[in-house]
């Protein structure tokens, strides 16, 4: 079964000049049609809050820290967002959640379509309903 999120490590390097990570587009899990980045988030404030039916994202830290909650139907986990050259994968029909903005944090994410509103799953409960396994 193919995984429906998960951490994707990218090159990291450090010396006397600071620090650079690298994501080489053609090794990305999906060609990327669109690149964006949060930052600002206000404390208590969360971002995200939906599903994608057929877009993948990958979201770096790229500076301070967040949480990303994620539910892909299956199987909720939290992850702690704090290494600029670590990212998640987030996949189609995943609900995922950015929480516990540091004050300075910034985030990139790749995006495997452009922005389509009719492609997001905002609800919830929807969500549950069609992807949460039934006893």
């Amino acid at each position: 079964m193919e995984q429906k999120s998960y951490l994707l490590k990218v090159p990291g390097f450090r010396d006397e000049r600071g620090s650079l990570a690298v994501a080489e587009l053609s090794e990305l899990p999906f060609e990327a049609a669109r690149v964006f980045w949060i930052y600002g988030v206000e404390a208590g404030r969360t971002r995200g809050g939906h599903a994608h039916s057929t877009c993948a994202e990958i979201v770096f830290p790229v500076k301070g820290s967040f949480e990303m909650w994620v539910d892909d139907g299956q199987q909720a986990q939290t992850y702690q967002m704090c290494h600029a050259n670590e990212g998640i994968y987030i996949g189609p029909n995943v609900w995922c959640e950015l929480r516990n903005f540091s004050p300075d944090a910034v985030c990139v994410v790749f995006a495997s379509e452009p922005y389509k509103a009719e492609g997001y799953i905002n609800d919830y409960a929807d969500f549950c309903k069609k992807f949460h396994q039934h006893d």
